[in-house]
C-alpha cells in the first residue's frame, strides 16, 4: 500500500489543517489521519481519498447524542431515550479508552438493530463530520501522523464523503474569513462523486423518496422508499455506495449468541466479561465433543473456537461444522496463541472465517465480532 510521507512529531508545531486534508485526498489513500493538540485529538478516517468517519476525542458521544435526538423527532423506529441505551452499552460499560471508536460501534449497532437505516447512518456521520471539521480547521498548533491501518478497516462503511465539499460547507457557515480558499483543493479524477439527496416533505403517511440524479448516457435508478421523512433532507451525501433502505424496520432488539469453545475457563470468562449482555449472549464450553452437540442445538450467530483443544482440535471441529448445511456460512473465528503462515493456511483449508490471537484486547474482540455479524 502506498502511503503519504506524513511524519511523526514529538513536539507541537505550527500546522495547516487544509494542507493535511489535501494530502490525504489528492492521492486517494486509505487510513487514518490523527492530529494531536493540547485541547484534544482528531481522527479523520479516509477510504480511497473519501471520508468515512471523523471524531474528536474530547467530544465523542456528545455530538452523537445530540444528532440522534434530532433524528428521533422524525424517525419512528428510533425510540426516545436511545442515548441512555448507548451510554449503558458503549460509553459506560465499555469505556472510550478500552475500545477504539466506541461511537462508531454504536452507529453500527443502531443500524443492526434497525433503529436507523444505512442511509440515515450516512446522514448522521455527515453531520458529525461537519462538526469535527469545524473545530479541526481552526487548529493552529499540534502534531500529527497518518496511520495506513485503522480500527474501521473491516467495519461496515455507510458513506464515502467528498472532503472538499464538506470543508466548503464549513466555510459557508459564516467562517469565510477564517479559512483559506479551497479552489486549489482538487479531487482525484478516478473517484467520481454521486450526490444522493433525501427530499424533504410534510409529515404525512406518504414516505419521502430517495433519489439519484440522472447519470450521463444512462437511465435514472428507481426510487426506493424510506420509512419516514428526514429533517436533514437538504444535505447531500457523496458516496460510491447505493444505499438500500430497510423496508420494514423493527424496534425489537436482537441479542447475538456467541458460542465459545476453549479448554481454559479463564479465557471463557474473559470473553464473557468483555461482551455486554444487552447485545450478546455468551455460551462457553470447555469440551469440544460436547460443544459439537450443543452447537447443533443452539445454532449460534458466531463461534469462537480455540485451535489447541484436546480430543477434537479446532481445525477438526471446524471441518465437521462446515459439513453441516446449517453452519456452512456461520462465522467461525479461530482463537490461537500463534498466527503463522501454516496456521493461516490450515484455517483457509477448513474454511474458517478469521483469526483472533489469544492476547486479544476488548477492542480486538469487539471488532472481529462486529465485522462478521453486520
Amino acid at each position: 500500500m502506498t502511503t503519504l510521507p506524513i511524519s511523526r512529531y514529538r513536539f507541537f508545531q505550527k500546522i495547516q489543517p487544509l494542507s493535511l486534508l489535501k494530502k490525504i485526498t489528492s492521492k486517494s489513500v486509505t487510513g487514518c489521519l490523527q492530529v494531536f493538540s493540547t485541547s484534544g485529538a482528531w481522527s479523520i478516517y479516509i477510504d480511497e481519498g473519501k471520508l468515512i468517519y471523523a471524531c474528536y476525542s474530547e467530544k465523542m458521544f456528545e455530538p452523537l447524542y445530540r444528532n440522534l435526538q434530532r433524528l428521533s423527532e422524525e424517525i419512528s423506529t428510533l425510540p426516545n431515550g436511545i442515548d441512555d441505551q448507548l451510554k449503558a452499552i458503549f460509553e459506560n460499560s465499555v469505556g472510550s479508552q478500552a475500545i477504539p471508536n466506541p461511537d462508531y460501534l454504536a452507529i453500527c449497532w443502531l443500524v443492526n438493530q434497525k433503529y436507523i437505516s444505512p442511509t440515515e447512518a450516512a446522514i448522521l456521520i455527515e453531520q458529525l463530520a461537519l462538526e469535527v471539521l469545524e473545530t479541526f480547521l481552526n487548529l493552529e498548533e499540534g502534531s500529527y501522523e497518518f496511520i495506513p491501518e485503522s480500527f474501521l478497516d473491516d467495519m461496515p462503511k455507510f458513506c464515502h464523503l467528498n472532503l472538499r465539499l464538506l470543508v466548503e460547507r464549513c466555510q459557508k457557515r459564516g467562517r469565510e474569513g477564517v479559512y483559506q480558499d479551497m479552489s486549489p483543493y482538487t479531487e482525484s479524477s478516478t473517484s467520481p462523486v454521486n450526490h444522493q439527496r433525501l427530499r424533504s416533505s410534510k409529515m404525512s403517511a406518504q414516505p419521502s423518496s430517495f433519489t439519484y440524479p440522472p447519470r450521463p448516457q444512462s437511465q435514472p435508478k428507481p426510487e426506493p422508499q424510506l420509512p419516514k421523512i428526514n429533517r436533514f433532507a437538504s444535505q447531500p451525501i457523496s458516496s460510491h455506495h447505493s444505499y438500500q433502505p430497510i423496508s420494514s424496520a423493527s424496534t425489537e432488539k436482537k441479542v447475538y449468541t456467541i458460542f465459545c469453545i476453549d479448554n481454559s475457563p479463564a479465557i471463557l470468562n474473559v470473553i464473557k466479561n468483555a461482551l455486554d449482555e444487552q447485545i450478546f449472549s455468551v455460551i462457553g464450553v470447555t469440551d469440544s465433543l460436547k460443544a459439537l452437540i450443543e452447537i447443533l442445538r443452539t445454532k449460534p450467530d458466531i463461534i469462537l473456537l480455540n485451535v489447541d483443544m484436546p480430543d477434537l482440535d479446532g481445525y477438526e471441529l471446524c471441518t465437521l461444522l462446515r459439513k453441516h448445511a446449517y453452519f456452512k456460512n456461520t462465522p467461525i473465528i479461530m482463537v490461537t496463541e500463534k498466527v503463522s503462515l501454516i496456521d493461516r493456511a490450515r484455517a483457509k483449508i477448513v474454511r474458517a472465517s478469521g483469526y483472533l490471537n489469544k492476547s486479544f484486547t476488548q477492542g480486538d474482540l469487539m471488532k472481529i465480532i462486529f465485522q462478521h455479524i453486520m
